[in-house]
């Protein structure tokens, strides 16, 4: 692409909400910390001295147990569940749809507690990804997506809102609700799962959404997500990725401590400038700065970059050598992802012997170079399509999904 064509074009770099959070008459507890709960129950009047102890057993029942009632939580007494089912409840989203690939990929459409313009509420994606040692969950960070980028469907979306930290949590709650994986569930006989214990092992911050821009409420999400005392996945299974979002790089690493992934997708300015349009604003040699200092950053907890493969674009062997260059130093994993091509795109994949070629270059110079497998496809659930199809669907159609998604 030309300069002269780039600066005919030049897109709007980031989207403004169209709405804010109006929170429903009656809260949910999930997603508050443990600090918020110990307050919430001052006000209840439970003594200084039991607080931190009732804390712990709101906090085993809400992400152990899976309590979806207060009346479960049997080692608090009924005033105090009373008084707590008065003011709150344990709402996690609404399974609007869901949807089960050929691959054993599942997609949720959900729709959140709480007033939209639109008056029906707010609507996500969440998917997940099984396989036989281990099950992914990918959850949003926003309504909408702050950004545009050129290869991804959900870019095409308006950004309508942030997500507070409790709809963060609560896809996780809803996707282990939906695959019984709390102690005692049932677990669904279609598709693949996982052979272990938990059906959820790995959360990746991948879905709609730019979560930078939403980092706080994303921060306080992941930190009760990785909690040792209730859901309790590691650090070192949590994965968010950014498109490049520099100056808020090294909070992740310091505030959250997960690992982090970034969405390169190409070595030359001029040319992410097209497809990941942020970078007019931190261009490459910002990024990967920020991305050498990023805290903890080690051979043992490397950065993953994600490389989306453009045929004609982005995947010739002198991009590969170029990639090779660029990434000298930093402790990272190149990780090729085959462009899964969506309705309207311009774009299509690679050819494979050329994804290979590409991969070799990189493995040759020392990298990891794993593609990655497209899941998802048939349900545009794969990576960069998370766009509801059901916002054109009827009033009938979309009551018809929701019927199925409650009674599978």
């Amino acid at each position: 692409m030309t300069a002269a064509r780039l600066d005919a074009a030049v897109p709007v770099l980031e989207k403004t909400p169209l709405e804010g959070y109006v929170a429903p008459e009656k809260p949910s507890l999930i997603g508050l910390s443990r600090g918020e709960l110990a307050g919430l129950l001052a006000g209840f009047g439970v003594p200084e001295t039991q607080r931190r102890m009732r804390v712990q057993q709101l906090w085993h029942w809400l992400y152990v147990r899976g309590a979806r009632g207060f009346d479960a939580m049997t080692d608090l007494s009924k005033e105090l569940r009373a008084a707590l089912a008065a003011r709150y409840t344990l709402d996690r989203p609404e399974v609007v749809a869901e949807q089960v690939s050929t691959d054993g990929t599942r997609k949720w459409l959900l729709r959140l507690p709480g007033e939209s313009r639109s008056g029906r509420g707010h609507e996500i994606e969440c998917v997940y990804i099984p396989d036989a040692e281990r099950g992914t969950l990918c959850v949003s960070s926003q309504v909408g997506c702050t950004l545009n980028c050129s290869f991804c469907h959900t870019g095409t979306q308006r950004l309508v809102r942030n997500l507070t930290a409790g709809e963060i949590v609560g896809q996780v709650m809803v996707a282990r609700d939906r695959l019984g994986d709390w102690p005692g569930g049932v677990r669904p006989r279609d598709g693949i799962l996982p052979a272990g214990d938990r059906c959820i092992t790995n959360i990746v911050v991948m879905g709609m959404g730019e979560p930078l821009y939403n980092f706080e409420a994303v921060r306080d999400a992941l930190l009760i997500v990785a909690d040792s005392g209730g859901i309790a996945i590691s650090k070192r299974r949590i994965t968010l990725s950014t498109s490049g979002v520099a100056p808020l790089i090294g909070r992740v690493g310091a505030e959250i401590g997960c690992m982090l992934a970034v969405s390169l997708h190409a070595v030359r300015d001029d040319l992410r400038n097209e497809l990941v349009p942020i970078n007019r604003k931190y261009p490459i040699a910002h990024l990967l700065e920020a991305c050498r200092n990023y805290p903890g950053l080690s051979n043992a907890r490397r950065i993953t970059f994600e490389y989306v493969m453009l045929k004609g674009v982005n995947d010739s062997l002198a991009d590969a050598k170029a990639l090779v260059r660029l990434l000298q130093g930093i402790p990272a994993k190149i990780n090729l992802i085959p462009f899964n091509p969506w309705p309207g795109t311009s774009y299509a994949c690679s050819d494979w012997e050329q994804i290979e070629r590409f991969s070799q270059v990189v493995f040759d110079a020392g990298y990891a170079s794993p593609v990655r497998t497209p899941r998802g496809r048939d349900i545009l659930a794969a990576c960069g399509q998370l766009k509801s199809a059901t916002e054109r669907l009827s009033a009938r159609e979309r009551m018809a999904l929701r019927a199925m998604a409650l009674t599978d």
